[in-house]
C-alpha cells in the first residue's frame, strides 16, 4: 500500500536502522543516487555506486555503517542496504487497490466459489469448481479453468491465463501474459507421424510465488508439474512437463527447463540457462548466464558453460582455432605416441 510521506524515524522504526540526522525529515518516494531529491530515500548496495554518494541531493540515503562515516547528510544505517530498500519499497508503492466484488462483464459458473473480499475484474472468466480465495485479484481478461484453485491474497495481473486443474497457493503474483497449465509438449512417433499424448496432469504452486510475463508453466503428462514455495521466475521463462522447482529457486529471463527435470532448493540459475530433461540439480546451485545444462549437478557450487565475451575479430580467430582441436588433439597423440617410442628405444639401447 503506498503511503504519501514517512519521517525518517518512521523509516528506520520499519526497519530497526539507525538515523544520522534528522528524524523527522519527510520522505515521499524512493530514487537512485543520481536521480534522487530532498524528499526521496535512496539507498548504496553495489560500491561502483559510491561515487554519486558525495554529489547525491537525496534527502536520506540507506547505507551500511562504514559508508555512513564521514557522508554530510541524513542516513539510515543497515547491514544490508539492498534488503532494506526491498522491505521499504512497499510503503511506497503506487499500485492501485481493487476494490472487493465481481465485475458485471465478468463471466463465473454457477459451481465456482468466489470469497466475498476478492475482486474480479471485467471480462474475467470463471470456469465450472474453480476455488478464488480470499483477498484475490484477478485483473481484468484473466481465465480461470474448470477447478482450478487460487489461494487467499494471490494479486493475477490482467491477461493471466490458469488451465483447467491448477493449484495456485497463497500470496502468489503472476504478470500479464503468464501462462499456467497449458499442454505439455508430448508426442510419440508412429511411422514417421508424430501422436498427441494427452497430458493429464496439472500444475501445483506453492505459496509466495512470482511468476514473470509471459512465463509459461505447462501442465504435467501424468504427475503435476510442482513449483516449490517462495520460487521466484522472471519474464518469458519456459518451465515444461513434470518439472520440479525446489523451495526458494530463482530464475532470470529467458531460462528453458526442458521436461522431467529437477532443480533443488535454493537455487539461481542466470538469464538465458537451459537444461535439457530428465536432470537434476541439488539444493544451492548457481548457474551463469547462457549456460547449458546437459546432465545432472551433485555438488553445491557455481556452473558456467560456453565462452565469454571479447571482440568479434578475437573470437572468429577463435572460433577456427575450436574447429581445428580435434585433427590438433589426433597429433599430439601421434606425437605423444612416437616420442614413447623413441624413449623406449633409447633405454633399451643403454641397458646394452
Amino acid at each position: 500500500m503506498m503511503t504519501s510521506s514517512l519521517t525518517l524515524g518512521d523509516i528506520a522504526d520499519t526497519l530497526g536502522a539507525e538515523v544520522i540526522g534528522a528524524r523527522e525529515h519527510l520522505i515521499d518516494g524512493l530514487a537512485t543516487l543520481q536521480e534522487a531529491g530532498p524528499s526521496q530515500l535512496s539507498f548504496l548496495a553495489n560500491p561502483q555506486y559510491r561515487k554519486h554518494l558525495a554529489t547525491t541531493r537525496a534527502g536520506a540515503v540507506l547505507l551500511k555503517r562504514e559508508d555512513a562515516q564521514g557522508y554530510e547528510g541524513n542516513a539510515l544505517v543497515v547491514p544490508d542496504p539492498y534488503l532494506a530498500y526491498a522491505h521499504i519499497s512497499h510503503r511506497f508503492d503506487p499500485r492501485p487497490r481493487a476494490a472487493s466484488g465481481v465485475h458485471p462483464s465478468a463471466v463465473v459458473a454457477s459451481d465456482a466459489t468466489v470469497d466475498p473480499t476478492a475482486s474480479v475484474g471485467p471480462f474475467v472468466v470463471i470456469e465450472s469448481g474453480a476455488v478464488i480465495g480470499a483477498g484475490v485479484t484477478l485483473g481484468a481478461h484473466c481465465f480461470i479453468g474448470a477447478r482450478s484453485v487460487v489461494g487467499e491474497g494471490g494479486w493475477l495481473a490482467p491477461r493471466v491465463t490458469l488451465y483447467h486443474d491448477v493449484r495456485i497457493g497463497k500470496r502468489v503474483v503472476i504478470q500479464s501474459g503468464a501462462v499456467i497449465g497449458g499442454e505439455g509438449f508430448g508426442f510419440a512417433n508412429e511411422k514417421g507421424v508424430w501422436q498427441k499424448i494427452a497430458q493429464i496432469g496439472g500444475v501445483t504452486v506453492g505459496d509466495d510465488v512470482e511468476i514473470g510475463v509471459n512465463t509459461a508453466v505447462d501442465r504435467g503428462a501424468l504427475a503435476d508439474t510442482v513449483i516449490g514455495n517462495g520460487v521466484k521466475l522472471d519474464n518469458q521463462i519456459q518451465i515444461a512437463h513434470n518439472v520440479q522447482i525446489g523451495d526458494h529457486t530463482a530464475m532470470a529471463a529467458c531460462v528453458g527447463i526442458s521436461g522431467s527435470s529437477k532443480i533443488g532448493k535454493h537455487c539461481m540459475l542466470a538469464g538465458g540457462v537451459g537444461l535439457v530433461g530428465h536432470i537434476e540439480l541439488c539444493d544451492h546451485v548457481f548457474v551463469t548466464g547462457m549456460t547449458m545444462v546437459t546432465r545432472s549437478i551433485t555438488e553445491p557450487g557455481a556452473y558456467s558453460s560456453g565462452t565469454a565475451m571479447q571482440p568479434a575479430a578475437e573470437w572468429r580467430k577463435s572460433a577456427a582455432r575450436i574447429r581445428q582441436l580435434d585433427d590438433m588433439y589426433r597429433r599430439l597423440a601421434q606425437a605423444e605416441k612416437r616420442m614413447d617410442a623413441v624413449t623406449r628405444a633409447g633405454d633399451g639401447s643403454s641397458d646394452g
